[in-house]
């Protein structure tokens, strides 16, 4: 049924049609609105679940691995410095191989202090072994919570996973979302079946202690499921494509691409501006194009490669910085075009929330024309 939702009640609300059993989160802007909808409806008996209050992030995170470790499915949410507060424990989780799904509502992080939106959190996590999906708007962001358990649950794979949705400029917005029911959400996701769990009745230990002998394999093994994970992601898009119409299979999405001389790579709500500017550019006979990331762990780098292997330059907007290097998405396209003549520019932009138009992305694509890239686009020279 469509409707006109904001977008942390349209995610609350899928994440109650998950059915979780415990649910541990603390507040923190622009993700608040999230855990304060769950707990409503804790309160009000419409979810049956065990909503933990706790005093920080770390603590959240900590009672969701105990809780998911006992068999029990989990949810927690955060943003910016309450990710980076469970920095250790998120390594603990996805090591335990725990599928706990987590909403990351992107924020920037300090210092300066900033609220507004970049994906400067959840980047600096891509190496802990958590799955990571990123989302246009709040229909996609609502979609991939149902997917996110499902992939994470598979035997195959048991990895916890980010889904990933811009801070404000999606989570505090109105727009048009097709929920679908309770029976709908049962049969797409069955209740939870952990592969083990702490009994006592059948003692076992998680996370223990590995000498140098053993630790290199616990590594193999996260790094193997994760590469496995892109299948199951496939075959959960398509069920979910099946029933529902909307169409999540491939961890890319083509925008106008096929003849495209340049493409624009992005993630997150960015490309919405972003096709806008390339139907505007297209009108004025520029050819122009978008690829769209959904899944940045594990990053799809046949599908990217497959899908820039016609153009004549990639310019990627990275709404991050690795300090010293370059963007993280502009590494990874890098890596998937190895050996490739395509050069690839990278542009870092709407660092700490700022505003990105149509102009500015046809600035960039001006630029990547002209060769020039590889640079903090909008910085103020003047204020430095």
């Amino acid at each position: 049924m469509m409707e006109i939702m904001e977008g942390s009640h349209a995610v609350a609300e899928a994440v109650k049609q998950c059915r979780p059993e415990v649910i541990a989160a603390y507040p923190i802007t622009p993700q608040t609105h999230i855990v304060e909808a769950l707990a409503d409806m804790v309160a009000d008996c419409s979810l049956d679940c065990e909503y933990i209050t706790v005093e920080s992030e770390f603590s959240a995170l900590s009672a969701c691995l105990g809780a998911s470790a006992a068999g029990s499915r989990v949810y927690s949410a955060t943003t910016s410095q309450g990710l980076a507060l469970m920095f250790e424990v998120c390594y603990n989780v996805a090591g335990m191989r725990l599928p706990i799904v987590m909403s990351i509502v992107n924020r920037s992080l300090g210092a300066p202090l900033s609220i507004w939106n970049d994906q400067q959190d959840s980047i600096s996590l891509r190496d802990s072994g958590w799955l990571q999906y990123y989302a246009e708007d709040n229909q996609e962001a609502t979609d991939l919570h149902y997917i996110a358990y499902k992939v994470a649950e598979d035997h195959n794979i048991l990895l916890p996973a980010f889904v990933c949705f811009d801070g404000f400029i999606l989570s505090h917005t109105y727009e048009p979302v097709d929920m679908i029911t309770q029976e709908q959400a049962d049969r797409y996701l069955p209740a939870f079946k952990p592969y083990q769990k702490l009994d006592c009745r059948d003692p076992i230990s998680f996370g223990m202690y590995a000498t140098p002998d053993y630790y290199l394999e616990f590594r193999y093994e996260i790094d193997q499921a994760m590469k496995r994970s892109a299948a199951v992601f496939e075959k959960a898009g398509k069920e979910f494509f099946e029933m529902f119409g909307r169409d999540y299979r491939s961890p890319v999405e083509e925008y106008r691409l096929d003849d495209a001389d340049t493409a624009i790579v992005a993630m997150g709500s960015i490309c919405g501006t972003v096709k806008d500017a390339i139907d505007e550019m297209r009108d004025a006979g520029k050819k122009v194009g978008l690829l769209k990331i959904r899944t940045f762990r594990p990053f799809p780098s046949a599908e990217v490669k497959s899908a820039l292997s016609g153009v004549s330059r990639v310019a990627v907007l990275d709404k991050n910085i690795s300090l010293g290097a370059k963007g993280a998405v502009a590494l990874e396209i890098k890596d998937a075009l190895y050996g490739s003549q395509v050069p690839v520019l990278d542009y870092i932009i709407a660092l700490g929330g700022r505003d990105v138009r149509r102009k500015d992305i046809r600035e960039v694509v001006s630029n990547a024309e002209a060769g020039i890239g590889d640079l903090f686009y909008g910085l103020r020279t003047e204020v430095l």
